[in-house]
């Protein structure tokens, strides 16, 4: 967003864009540093021992938080895993998270389109979420949802003007969402960043940004040193919006239409791991109406 303090790495070159925001700082920070988490929980003190400092006992009640939330997010992986065994499936061999292979298995699916370049790997797939599941997780949006940001603010407050919802993960709408995920692309949802929505009000857009963290950018080190670069995006429109709200791939000159159920995804990176400039997009602003979308990223390496 224009110079909106937010989180978002410029990308390389001389266009204005930015790379898509996270809550990267509450998904990886915990009450311990890793190197208390590598030595375990804090042993209780035997009734003879003072009690602890209320600095170490509010540690060890942190930690006991931050263990919980981990086995609720491992938990839900699981069960997405068997959500997705029940998905009827072209293919149930394990695909490799990143490169033309996601590709080559994405084409297999019946009434998947790719947009006919070499310069981008980009598909699209209508009614991929059921009406069923739209109006659910619209809902969730609408609870949860905060004014979008960027990382590095670069002046312009207008950049990036939606509003974004960290959807939950053990709830069961968005569980079967990630089992058909997995199931179109065979990644393994250890590399999945959590699902996000996004909600666009008459007026709001996204100017043109990249969904990957440039390597020269301020916070490169900050969004990738542990989980690595992004590789793949999925979007999905929930709606239909009544007029705008387009996703336009300036070096394609290709406009996407929102149409509810509709998946569009794309590899951030070239065959060569390097990232791809041509995936730089734009959410165009709305003209009538409500706009709402999930967006699932996927990362080189896991994510927890």
């Amino acid at each position: 967003m224009g110079r909106p303090r937010g989180l978002e790495p410029p990308t390389s070159g001389t266009t204005n864009r930015r790379s898509n925001q996270l809550s990267y700082d509450r998904h990886i920070s915990g009450p311990l540093s890793r190197k208390s988490r590598a030595d375990g929980p804090v042993k209780p003190a035997s009734p003879a021992v003072k009690p602890l400092p209320r600095r170490a006992r509010a540690n060890c009640i942190g930690f006991v938080f931050w263990e919980a939330k981990t086995a609720i997010i491992q938990l839900s992986r699981k069960i997405v895993t068997s959500l997705a065994n029940c998905v009827p499936a072209l293919n149930t061999a394990q695909v490799e998270d990143t490169g033309e292979s996601i590709a080559k298995r994405l084409v297999e699916r019946n009434g998947v389109q790719r947009f006919p370049s070499d310069q981008i790997e980009l598909l699209q797939l209508r009614d991929f979420v059921p009406t069923s599941l739209q109006q659910e997780l619209i809902a969730l949006i609408d609870a949860e949802r905060r004014p979008s940001t960027i990382a590095d603010d670069n002046g312009d407050q207008y950049f990036r003007t939606s509003e974004t919802c960290d959807l939950p993960p053990d709830n069961l709408a968005v569980m079967k969402v990630e089992a058909l995920l997995k199931d179109l692309s065979g990644i393994d949802p250890k590399y999945g960043e959590p699902l996000q929505g996004q909600r666009y009000a008459e007026g709001q857009e996204f100017k043109a940004h990249t969904d990957y963290f440039s390597p020269s950018g301020q916070d490169f080190e900050k969004y990738c040193s542990v989980a690595g670069q992004r590789t793949w995006t999925f979007m999905i429109y929930l709606n239909k919006v009544e007029a705008g709200g387009g996703t336009r791939f300036k070096v394609l000159k290709k406009v996407f239409q929102p149409e509810a159920g509709k998946l569009l995804c794309w590899n951030n990176r070239r065959s060569d791991t390097s990232v791809n400039p041509n995936t730089l997009h734009h959410g165009m602003k709305v003209r009538k109406g409500l706009k709402y979308i999930l967006t699932k990223w996927y990362r080189e390496r896991e994510w927890i």
